[in-house]
């Protein structure tokens, strides 16, 4: 059964069903599933143990996971978030542990974290790059959105706007500043609907890129209204399912030369199916969950004011629609959002989608893993792209 538009009665009968076959708590979980969903976090998994530190030795040991695995640099954070480090590549490791290099901290007092979580981030703010930069406000439709503006070297003509993904902020964006740069164009960095620095919608929910990307129109009339004349979209994770949203929704589309995607969602259901498969949950409550989110009636149940429109969310059935290059970076073992949907979607349009296709990079943390790949990539692409015209 596929998450669409279904009415009330099809949900109260799948959760009935749910309920009688996985014991009466099923349609409470699928509810609970539903809300984790489209609710932002407030509480973050500290999933690594943080088992010693060795600062003046710039060496720190922690549990081993396929995150502490993995080759590259990364942000830790630690102490509820009020700690921050950056980790570097690996030093040893044994069937445990993962001793890795010890970059530096920006924040807290990592000698008293016990445990910690594993971030793509690198640079916090512009000011870690070394670049001016300015605080500028987005007008959206619900409010003004903070963003950081990054002037670019060239004629000032071409920007590109940079979109996070979910539970995170517009710093995600800063890893792609210096590869746009290097090309002659200015950054945009932008917030967005309740992601905890734009201002909040009514019902306080994600949309998945269904009401977001009218955020993202509106950075785009900002650059225009300062100069733009070729604007590039990148999207993070989420934020790539909301710049497909408003490159095929917006009038403002058509100034818009190119995109880039870092393991972006372009298809919900194919990405919540394999997020509920890892974590084990029976596929009835699976799809009882989905088909709430997508429910008129329903989706108010889990807080939402208006359902989720999955079939619109699905680029890969609405291949046809684009027009716009498009360059996909993705990491075969994601772990989070699968790359099945690049793949489809670069076998759909050929002709418009390039797929920059990597391995054990995981989850937005390409640049963590080979940043030199990484910004060649986009290099390539943008010197491709030359002075398309909008």
């Amino acid at each position: 059964m596929t998450a669409r538009r279904l009415p009330i009665s099809t949900v109260l009968t799948m959760l009935a069903v749910g309920a009688l076959a996985t014991g009466l708590g099923a349609a409470a979980v699928a509810v609970r599933v539903a809300r984790n969903v489209v609710t932002p976090p407030t509480r973050r998994r500290y999933d690594i143990e943080v088992l010693s530190v060795d600062e003046p030795a710039g060496e720190i040991v922690l549990s081993r996971t396929l995150d502490t695995l993995a080759p590259g640099r990364y942000s830790m954070w630690f102490d509820r978030d009020r700690g921050h480090a950056r980790i570097g590549e690996i030093i040893r490791h044994d069937a445990q542990s993962v001793t890795r290099q010890l970059h530096s901290v920006q924040r807290g007092d990592l000698s008293r974290a016990s445990r910690a979580r594993w971030a793509g981030w690198w640079y916090l703010t512009p000011a870690d790059l070394a670049v001016p930069f300015s605080d500028v406000g987005i007008r959206t439709p619900i409010g003004v959105a903070p963003a950081w503006r990054i002037d670019g070297t060239g004629s000032g003509a071409d920007w590109v706007i940079q979109v996070h993904g979910r539970a995170v902020t517009r710093a995600e964006g800063l890893r792609a500043v210096n590869a746009f740069t290097e090309a002659g164009y200015g950054s945009l960095l932008i917030s967005y609907r309740n992601d905890g620095d734009a201002p909040a919608s009514i019902d306080g929910r994600y949309a998945l890129g269904d009401d977001e990307w009218r955020d993202v129109e509106a950075a785009i009339a900002y650059a225009l209204d300062e100069g733009a004349t070729r604007i590039v979209l990148m999207g993070w994770s989420m934020g790539g399912a909301t710049v497909l949203q408003c490159i095929t929704r917006s009038q403002l589309a058509e100034h818009v030369v190119g995109v880039v995607l870092e393991s972006p969602v372009v298809d919900w259901v194919r990405v919540l199916r394999f997020q509920a498969a890892a974590s084990g949950l029976p596929a009835v409550v699976r799809d009882a969950a989905m088909a709430m989110l997508s429910s008129h009636s329903a989706s108010q149940w889990v807080g939402l004011d208006e359902p989720i429109d999955f079939d619109r969310l699905d680029i890969v059935a609405r291949a046809a629609e684009l027009t716009i290059p498009m360059l996909v970076l993705h990491s075969v073992d994601d772990g989070f959002v699968p790359s099945d949907g690049s793949l489809a979607l670069a076998a759909a349009r050929p002709d418009v989608v390039r797929l920059e296709h990597f391995a054990i990079a995981r989850h937005t943390k390409l640049w963590n893993y080979d940043a030199p790949r990484w910004e060649r990539a986009i290099g390539t692409w943008l010197a491709e792209l030359g002075d398309r015209q909008p």
